[in-house]
């Protein structure tokens, strides 16, 4: 493809690109059911994990650190600590209790790779984030989250976020550092099928809102 002009290096990209892009984005699923048993071939797990290490960064600091989960007691271990915040946030669901235990929220035992997204401690980096430092090292982990989940789903690879665990207890069972946060556990693997829509939209739990909702000028819209 052909360069920028003025001797700048970058890509330009065309019509075809930028069609799969978009459907990369459109198709891209939050995904709880997976195919047991299976694997992740070593060149294509290497693909997805150089995509989320493309991630922006504020400061280019970097804060992410992807652990990825081999054994099987530790998995088993992750396992349980999702259940029991399961039961916990279906507690405090009240009136919707039932309806949300029926939901399927995650795929820990069934996967082909468990991945665990952290919070590295805090490296003291000041550009972009005086003002807001833990809330612009979050933003940036959780674009490396979104680069993973749009690679693999180029890849075919369903990838599901699960956020349904104490922190606490889970960086015990993976031994963090100080200052280091469990902030992801990410099941990737082939998956039957890809939901046509979000999941919770079929199961009629909760919509989308539309784009206009969520786009204004100026000010707040009121």
């Amino acid at each position: 493809m052909p360069t920028a002009p003025d001797g700048v290096s970058g890509t330009r990209f065309g019509a075809q690109d930028r069609a799969s892009l978009y459907g990369v984005l459109q198709e891209r699923r939050d995904m709880r059911h997976f195919v047991p048993g299976q694997t992740v071939p070593d060149a294509v797990l290497a693909r997805v994990l150089h995509a989320a290490h493309c991630a922006p960064s504020v400061g280019l600091m970097q804060p992410w650190r992807l652990i990825r989960v081999r054994d099987a007691a530790l998995r088993e271990g992750i396992a349980q600590l999702v259940e029991q915040e399961r039961l916990a946030t279906a507690a405090a669901m009240q009136e919707r209790s039932a309806e949300f235990l029926a939901l399927k929220v995650e795929g820990v035992r069934d996967c082909a790779e468990l991945l665990v997204a952290v919070l590295a401690p805090d490296d003291g980096t000041l550009f972009g984030r005086r003002t807001m430092p833990r809330d612009m090292a979050l933003c940036s982990a959780a674009c490396a989250v979104q680069n993973l989940w749009l690679a693999a789903r180029a890849e075919n690879l369903g990838l599901g976020w699960v956020s349904l665990f104490e922190p606490a207890a889970l960086g015990q069972l993976l031994q963090l550092p100080e200052g280091a946060q469990a902030i992801a556990v990410l099941c990737l693997g082939p998956v039957p099928a890809f939901y046509p829509k979000p999941m919770l939209e079929l199961q009629d739990w909760r919509h989308g809102r539309p784009l206009e909702e969520m786009v204004a000028t100026d000010r707040w819209p009121g």
